[in-house]
């Protein structure tokens, strides 16, 4: 089975992205399943359901979404080949840039909105930094000129990316990404395999529940700033 991480920061457009490219990744009978992790609430499954694609949906509530999402992962694709899927597409939580869900080996991809500013490839770690393709939304509604620059600063982040833009309203662009995706690599499963880079390290005081403020109420992992 395929597999293909897709990550972003919130309201990129990573939905849009997928569910274009999935359109054109069905013209050639693909069958192909998305796991969709959010925090709160989603509503993205019922876009999928509607164009025929299996989804399941993870909620992480309480709990840091990148940290439930790997521990997750392996039962997620166990399910897609159990339902014998040709493609699984898994859809992170678009939250902190300093998020890292991409697996060595699993094509990964990070969808980045072209409104967001000049300096946000910048700004974004790991999620864009060690991503094999980054895709760029919302390019039609900024110059030429602007497309570039952003397009030069991805690149600056990640010199060893591919960078597609792609229009999540017309699919413009889509059948580029389509045309990778189902070139990513096939799996039997993940276990054992390695994140690109480490999680946000986590398990302090207020990771465990607590709503106090104080010296006396932090403990575990704990980064003061310099002042």
């Amino acid at each position: 089975m395929r597999i293909v991480t897709v990550s972003g920061p919130p309201s990129s457009g990573k939905t849009s992205v997928i569910l274009k490219a999935i359109e054109y990744l069905k013209k050639s009978d693909f069958k192909i399943g998305v796991v969709k992790f959010d925090g709160l609430s989603t509503y993205d499954d019922r876009l999928y359901k509607a164009i025929g694609v299996e989804v399941i949906v993870g909620l992480s509530g309480n709990i840091c979404p990148d940290h439930y999402y790997m521990t997750n992962i392996e039962d997620c694709v166990d399910w897609g080949l159990n339902e014998k899927l040709d493609l699984l597409i898994i859809e992170s939580a678009g939250l902190c840039n300093r998020c890292s869900p991409h697996i060595k080996d699993v094509l990964s991809i990070c969808v980045v909105d072209n409104l967001s500013g000049i300096n946000t490839p910048q700004k974004i770690g790991p999620m864009l930094k060690l991503a094999d393709l980054v895709v760029i939304t919302k390019g039609d509604i900024v110059s030429q000129s602007e497309r570039e620059v952003f397009a030069f600063r991805v690149k600056q982040s990640n010199p060893r990316c591919s960078v597609i833009f792609v229009n999540g309203i017309t699919g413009q662009g889509a059948a580029d990404l389509g045309l990778r995706v189902a070139k990513a690599n096939r799996f039997k499963s993940i276990k054992g395999k390695k994140l690109r880079f480490s999680m946000p390290v986590a398990v302090c005081s207020y990771c465990t529940g607590e709503t106090r403020i104080g010296e006396e109420y932090q403990t575990g992992n704990i980064k003061k700033i310099k002042i």
